[in-house]
């Protein structure tokens, strides 16, 4: 049984979902959970709406950067065990070869940075983004991934994304 599980999530910018998706796995996946984020485009920084949303619910924003998906797809990286895309772009550009075989999902989500209007609308955009990460995050967090066969644990992966628009949870 594994003491915890290296997740790795993937956006194409990696300045606010992915972000946010890294700091909030940290903050609930304690030990359960080590936690990583890039994209297949880093913008360089981490979005500063992202960052203030994340500080203002009280998780630590210590260690976040932009930085691309390279850097986890060499023979040195950490061994991945979860890829999970969280904008639709990335989910359809064509992924490195990952080492290990990670088990995979697609959880989509609006790209807060990409939201108009006043500040206060874009900021509820990152807050809405922020509540629907720690929501599958959460779920993510109660799934038996070590009591599970691969396709059983890669079919609960998925049904985070597909029940997360719902109130009923059927993992």
């Amino acid at each position: 049984m594994k003491d915890h599980y290296n997740v790795l999530f993937l956006c194409t910018g990696n300045s606010a979902r992915s972000q946010m998706a890294e700091a909030l796995a940290k903050s609930l996946g304690r030990n359960r959970l080590r936690d990583f984020s890039a994209g297949s485009h880093p913008k360089g920084e981490v979005h500063p709406i992202a960052l203030q949303v994340l500080k203002s619910a009280g998780i630590s924003t210590e260690g976040l950067r932009s930085k691309s998906w390279d850097e986890f797809a060499g023979p040195d990286a950490p061994e991945m065990d979860l890829i999970i895309t969280v904008c639709d772009r990335a989910a359809g550009e064509q992924c490195p070869v990952w080492p290990g075989h990670p088990l995979t999902a697609h959880w989509s989500l609006s790209d807060p940075a990409h939201a108009t209007g006043t500040h206060e609308q874009v900021q509820k955009a990152f807050t809405n983004a922020i509540h629907a990460l720690q929501q599958r995050i959460s779920l993510l967090l109660s799934l038996p991934l070590e009591g599970l066969d691969r396709l059983a644990a890669q079919t609960r992966l998925h049904r985070i994304n597909e029940n997360s628009a719902t109130t009923d949870f059927h993992l």
